[in-house]
């Protein structure tokens, strides 16, 4: 499955917007702090028909060293940030083909 970067993205944005990739990134690099600003400031980032971008508490668990089985690790509760897609975003993904995804895969 091919990788889309910033740059690519960028790129894309300026053909379709007319305007300089300097200007694209610029916006681009902008909305992503801010967005990144407001999850770490415990904010909910909702986009309606993309998801919603929310800083969530995992909580803490038992885990094992791979190295050393026998060795329980205490990992503690710590904060991630959590993306749940929209309705739409859901349902166009849902609508690709299985075999488009599973030729990617290769």
């Amino acid at each position: 499955m091919p990788t889309i970067t910033k740059r690519e993205l960028v790129n894309e944005l300026s053909d379709e917007l007319g305007m300089t990739q300097a200007q694209v990134s610029k916006v681009l690099e902008g909305f992503l702090a801010t967005v990144m600003r407001h999850v770490c400031e415990g904010d909910v980032v909702t986009f309606r028909t993309f998801g919603n971008f929310e800083p969530k508490v995992a909580k803490g668990k038992l885990g094992r060293n791979p190295n050393q089985p026998e060795v329980v690790v205490k990992i503690p509760d710590r904060c991630v940030v959590k993306f749940r897609p929209g309705g739409e975003f859901k349902e166009s993904v849902a609508q690709l083909p299985v075999e488009k995804l599973a030729k990617k895969k290769r």
